[in-house]
């Protein structure tokens, strides 16, 4: 069990909010940053994600009034910490997201092929397997410091992967 992570689908913790971003997605996007995260990866440009009892308990009702205020967005984006973490909450917000016609992209640590193996573990009701079908985009791996490249649109090692629904399908049938 994860501590001091907020258990109900209304409520993330949160290491922080940015409102209006153009490097974490396309177009114009809200940005939460959620607290907790295992895989400290080395040289990660956001550490003080990384304790799960840091940061703030947010509701998500709040978020999306915020999110709402705003008719230039796209969409929103969880990055982290490791949004997987906290999967039930974010995906009452992307729903939300997605009622006010904007697009959900989600990065994560986790490789999608390692998602897969925990959803299979968890089973198909778990809250990572709806959040993998919540994000428009999935933005996977980890940072991996030596694969640096700066020139990488939305990314910031060249191990990470942008996949939309479609590559996700494809990746998911060569699986099976």
């Amino acid at each position: 069990m994860i501590p001091n992570v907020p258990k109900p689908a209304s409520q993330l913790r949160l290491a922080g909010l940015e409102e209006e971003s153009i490097v974490d997605g396309p177009g114009l996007r809200f940005v939460v940053f959620t607290q907790g995260c295992r895989n400290n990866c080395k040289g990660c440009q956001n550490p003080h994600t990384h304790s799960y009892s840091g940061g703030t308990v947010y509701e998500v009702e709040d978020l999306l009034s915020r999110y709402a205020t705003n008719p230039l967005l796209s969409g929103m984006t969880f990055s982290g910490g490791e949004p997987f973490d906290q999967a039930l909450a974010l995906c009452t917000l992307a729903d939300g997201v997605h009622s006010l016609g904007g697009d959900v992209v989600c990065y994560t640590g986790y490789t999608f092929e390692h998602i897969l193996d925990l959803v299979h573990d968890e089973g198909p009701d778990s809250p990572r397997a709806a959040l993998l079908d919540k994000a428009d985009i999935l933005i996977d791996g980890p940072y991996v410091e030596a694969l640096r490249d700066l020139d990488l649109l939305f990314r910031g090692s060249s191990n990470q992967r942008i996949l939309d629904r479609k590559a996700r399908a494809e990746i998911a049938a060569t699986l099976r």
